[in-house]
């Protein structure tokens, strides 16, 4: 499984509705196991981003399908990031030449 770093911002719909945050992140988290994406983390945060998770997918469409179906809700803009083990950049070095 590819990792995932999800940056999320709430839309003017998100913050009018932030009571309901974590109700829609269960919903969400339901959703993405039937298309094969976990969240392995999820932090609400302070700062530039309102929320920062880290997901596990099988493939890059399979984590933008999700991602799109999720930002459609209206409530969150989102910028997805492919993150690396370390392991994952060991075997990308290795291609250099």
């Amino acid at each position: 499984m590819a990792k995932y770093v999800a940056l999320l911002n709430w839309t003017e719909q998100g913050v009018r509705n932030a009571k309901d945050t974590v109700k829609r992140f269960e919903q969400a988290r339901d959703a993405f196991q039937q298309m094969g994406v976990s969240f392995d983390t999820t932090l609400w945060t302070i700062g530039r981003y309102d929320i920062v998770a880290v997901l596990d997918a099988p493939d890059d469409e399979t984590v933008a399908a999700a991602m799109v179906q999720l930002a459609g809700a209206g409530n969150l803009s989102t910028e997805t990031l492919r993150g690396f083990t370390a392991d994952e950049v060991g075997g990308i070095l290795q291609k250099l030449r």
